[in-house]
Order: structure tokens, then C-alpha cells, then sequence
């Protein structure tokens, strides 16, 4: 048995149940909430290590947890969570509920006997709504298929093992690299990785372990030395946010020991020294498959110096030790021009950070036609550590149209421009162009990178956004009206944390130039300024201009 592993999660879950006892009877929690807060009370309680271990105070707060969970599930067994009558999101405290009985059945206290009913009666009630229920996202599959595992595994039915099948037998939405069709650590860490892995073992598939192994071997490329996953590419909502390692612990303890990688138990073991997140959720876990709590293999380094190119999104990961570094050009806008969830809408291109010192985003925004930002239509490697970006823009100047397609009563369908609707029949008329065509080449040089710009096609107006993150100090740049906001007219800028500095430039004029989200944006009132410190250097197409960036 791994012992500090152990102590990290009885520590950990020891601190999290006075939280719990403090607000269990919050009306507003989520069915979600209320399972997971009662997994907590029940790992402490069936812990013979914890000093919460069969402590009668826990029993009435788990009462009142698990009388909700019952009143709160309509009589078809599923539960309404933002979606009404879901079975998905009904799935996830499902499976919470399963793991409680479970582990109250197996500790046996008669104390217990009138929750182990309840939460029995709750899970053989939501079984068949599971069994024959729908979905909304391809992780939600997994969810569904996972909780009907764990339901069959408590309470055997044909009806659940069918439906896993079924679902199963759509296959697994994996790329041969390892990544899932959602390209989301949030979803691959929460969601599709641990029910992968509870239907291997519950449903005796051992093939899925794969699926969940090269996803944690993209995860490695992907990690932050801070223990920060990069989430650029992701098509859900983690594509604007900050996503951390943690939710791994598990899986990469569990493949560490399935595949024999000590690299996966470095990442396991930084995970446990770092103490950050909820580590306590996994003692319910580790209670119930204690195989999880073994020592692991010898740790084995991670990759630490590399160029990891991934072509089903368009994206390469650079590390030279604490510099890291993305290159992005895979979003979904160029075959779907929508804002929409469930879509890579991203404009960030670039990203890069030496320890502290963190460079969030590039993006790029010409004043053409509220068109919005420059999204790369791909990514090419050019030359080792030289990457090429590209976007064409053309933006229609709509002809009159032909005599065979007019209307005596001037009523036109209403159709789609491109950039907005009207009844003007817009695929039937000629056009004339206007076009911007934008090349960026991202290329690494000894002590960072230069991006190269180049423009060709209409005059116009455009603005670099540098967004850096909160923390650090600016230095060389000028402050605008705007909180947050600065220009970088000439010379070099650097921003500072510590003893780790950026260093960009160089600036190109005092020109204001605002960033155009789009019309898509704007219409609705909806922005794409992220948070942070925002350094702007701005210019005219047609023509070149070089951004160095360098980590001194």
C-alpha cells in the first residue's frame, strides 16, 4: 500500500467534511452537489483510518442528503439538473449514489440500514430511465454507460448491460493520437476517462484502458510545469479558461500501474506534493477499488524538452524545460462559421510562459468588415520549429440580380451573407470581392520565438492583443483609457514576475486600433477581451511585421 498516498486523501477528505457539516442543508445545491457532498460524509465514515470513522454526527446531516436525493427525483427515476427529465446529467449522481451504497453496504453498520434503503430504491428507480433514455454530448455516452455499469454491478438487469452495448458499439470518439472528439481536459478528466475506466472494470473490457492510456500520454504533452493542462483547442468551455491536473490523479495512478509508466506515476506523485483540488473525492475511489492505493512503478521523468505537433487539431506543443510554449490553428470556424458551444472558436494562435511568466494569448484583429479576429484555417510545419498559420478573408459586394431570378413584388428569400441575413436572395447574385489574406509564421529561435506577419490583399487597420496574465509588471508600455489596457508604440516591452521575464516587441506607432470580435459578437453585445493585461501593437496591411518574444 502506498501510505502517503493514503494520508493525502484521508487529509484531505478530513478537511472537506466540516465544510460539508457546515452547509449541508443548502437549498440551492444541485442533485450533483447534494451527491457529492454526501460522498464525502460516507468516505469518512467507512475510513477506519479517518477520524470521522463510523462518527455518529455524520448520520443525521447524511440523512437529510440522501432524503433529497429521493424527494428530488421525479417518478420516470431521473432527476432535473439545468436540463429537465436528464438522463445524463442524472447519470453523474447516479453514479455518486452507487459508490455510497457500495461502500455502506460493504462496512455493514446496522446504523446505516435505513440510508443503504433509501439510496437502493433511488438507483433501482433510475436504472430503467438510464436504460432507455437519450443523450446531448458524445462524453455523455460514457456518463450514461458508467452508472448503468455500476447500477447492473448492484442491482443485475439486462436492460443496463444492453445499453452499454449499444452505446459501446458506436465506438470510442478517440483520435489515434489520444484525443478525444471534444479535445476538453475538463471532459476527458472528469468524464470520459474515469467511466471508461469503471465500465473496464465493471463490464470486464479491458480494451478501453487504451483509450484512457494515450489520453493521458497527450496529457503529458500538454501539462504546464505549474500542473496547469493547456486547454486551447478544446471545443467546450474550457477553451477560455484554466484547467488543472488534479482531476487526473486516478487515472494516471491507474495506468501507471496497468501500463508500468513511471512517467504517469511522476504526474501522480506532482499531483499528491502540489495538494491542490479536491483530492479528497478520490478516497470513495480508492475505498472501493483499494487495488488503486498500491505502490507505483519507479517514477520515470516526463518530457520536458520536445516539439509535439497534433494534426486532428491543428496544434503543437513546445517545451525547452520551464519554457513552454502553443501554436494553435484548429479551430472549427472555417467549416462552421458559428459561435456556438461544442465548437473551437478559440482566436488564440499563441500562447508561451517561462516559469511565472505567463503570456496567455496572441490574437490578432484587422479592422475588415467586423469579420472579427484572424482564425487560423490550419497549421503547417514549414521547417523544424517554424510553423505556418493562414486565413483568407473575402467579403461580398453583392451585383444586382440576374433578370431569370427578380420579382415583380421585390419578395426575396432571406438568406445568409456570411456576416448577417436579409430577404436580398444572396445566393443567386454575382459578387465583387474585397480580401485580406493573413500568413503568420511562428518560428523558435534560441531564446523564444518571432512571429512573423504578413498581409496582403485591401488597406487597413489592425491590433496584436499580448494578454498577459494578472501578477506580473509591465514595463515600456503606455496605459490606455480602458483598465487593463496598454500599447507598446516603440522599443521593446517586458513584463515580469520574479525573476521570469517576456520581452516583446518591437512597437509599430501610437495608432489606437480596437479589436473587432466580429459581428457575430458584437450584435449580441458579447465580447472576446480576456482578463488580464492587455498590451496592444498595432499597424497597417498591406505588409510585414516581426513580434519577438524572448525569455532572457
Amino acid at each position: 500500500m502506498d501510505e502517503d498516498f493514503l494520508r493525502v486523501l484521508t487529509d484531505a477528505n478530513q478537511k472537506q467534511i466540516p465544510l460539508v457539516l457546515g452547509n449541508f442543508q443548502n437549498v440551492s445545491d444541485s442533485v450533483r452537489t447534494v451527491a457529492r457532498k454526501a460522498r464525502r460524509l460516507v468516505s469518512g465514515y467507512v475510513w477506519g483510518r479517518s477520524s470521522y470513522h463510523h462518527d455518529p454526527a455524520l448520520l443525521g446531516p447524511l440523512q437529510w442528503l440522501l432524503g433529497q436525493l429521493a424527494a428530488r427525483q421525479h417518478d420516470d427515476g431521473l432527476y432535473d439538473v439545468g436540463n429537465l427529465h436528464s438522463p445524463p446529467d442524472s447519470a453523474f449522481a447516479i453514479q455518486d449514489v452507487c459508490m455510497l451504497y457500495a461502500l455502506l453496504d460493504a462496512d455493514g453498520q446496522p446504523e446505516t440500514a435505513a440510508l443503504r434503503e433509501t439510496l437502493a430504491s433511488v438507483v433501482q428507480k433510475a436504472g430503467p430511465a438510464l436504460a432507455s433514455g437519450g443523450v446531448h454530448t458524445p462524453n455523455h455516452r460514457w456518463e450514461v454507460s458508467a452508472a448503468l455499469a455500476r447500477a447492473n454491478h448492484l442491482f443485475p438487469d439486462r436492460r443496463y448491460a444492453a445499453r452499454i452495448d449499444d452505446w459501446l458499439d458506436e465506438g470510442i470518439d478517440a483520435t489515434p493520437d489520444g484525443i478525444y472528439s471534444e479535445r476538453s481536459s475538463t471532459y476527458a478528466a472528469e468524464v470520459t476517462n474515469p467511466c471508461l475506466l469503471t465500465i473496464a472494470w465493471l463490464r470486464d473490457k479491458p480494451a478501453l484502458l487504451d483509450y484512457v492510456r494515450r489520453n493521458l500520454d497527450v496529457t503529458l504533452y500538454l501539462l504546464e510545469p505549474n500542473g496547469e493542462v493547456d486547454t486551447t483547442a478544446s471545443r467546450r468551455q474550457d477553451q477560455k479558461g484554466i484547467r488543472e491536473v488534479w482531476w487526473y490523479l486516478t487515472q494516471f495512478r491507474e495506468l501507471a500501474l496497468h501500463a508500468h509508466d513511471g512517467r504517469f506515476t511522476t504526474v501522480a506523485k506532482s499531483i499528491e506534493a502540489r495538494g491542490t483540488g479536491e483530492l479528497g473525492d478520490f478516497l470513495a475511489e480508492v475505498l472501493e477499488r483499494p487495488e488503486l492505493s498500491a505502490v507505483l512503478p519507479t517514477a520515470e521523468p516526463v518530457p520536458t524538452d520536445f516539439v509535439q505537433h497534433y494534426p486532428s487539431q491543428a496544434s503543437v506543443r513546445v517545451r525547452r524545460g520551464a519554457r513552454t510554449a502553443t501554436v494553435f490553428g484548429g479551430t472549427d470556424f472555417h467549416d462552421l462559421p458559428v459561435i456556438s458551444s461544442g465548437l473551437s472558436t478559440n482566436p488564440t494562435f499563441f500562447k508561451l510562459r517561462t516559469g511565472a511568466a505567463v503570456l496567455d494569448s496572441v490574437r490578432l484583429s484587422p479592422q475588415f468588415f467586423s469579420t472579427g479576429h484572424f482564425r487560423s484555417d490550419g497549421l503547417r510545419v514549414t521547417a523544424p520549429g517554424t510553423f505556418e498559420l493562414q486565413q483568407e478573408v473575402k467579403v461580398p459586394y453583392h451585383l444586382p440580380l440576374p433578370k431569370r431570378y427578380r420579382r415583380a413584388d421585390g419578395l426575396y428569400a432571406l438568406t445568409p451573407d456570411g456576416r448577417f441575413y436579409a430577404a436580398m436572395d444572396f445566393p443567386h447574385r454575382p459578387k465583387q470581392y474585397r480580401s485580406l489574406r493573413t500568413d503568420v509564421t511562428v518560428a523558435e529561435v534560441r531564446d523564444g520565438y518571432d512571429l512573423t506577419f504578413e498581409f496582403a490583399g485591401d488597406e487597413t487597420a489592425y491590433a496584436i492583443e499580448l494578454c498577459f496574465r494578472p501578477g506580473g509588471t509591465l514595463a515600456g508600455v503606455d496605459a490606455l483609457d480602458a483598465a487593463g489596457n496598454y500599447q507598446l508604440g516603440s522599443g521593446t516591452g517586458s513584463y515580469t514576475v520574479g525573476t521570469d521575464r517576456i520581452e516583446f516587441g518591437p512597437g509599430n506607432g501610437t495608432a489606437r486600433v480596437a479589436m473587432d470580435p466580429g459581428e457575430r459578437y458584437t450584435y449580441l453585445g458579447g465580447s472576446l477581451t480576456p482578463d488580464g493585461l492587455r498590451v496592444y501593437i498595432t499597424g497597417r496591411t498591406p505588409g510585414r511585421q516581426v513580434l519577438r518574444l524572448r525569455t532572457p
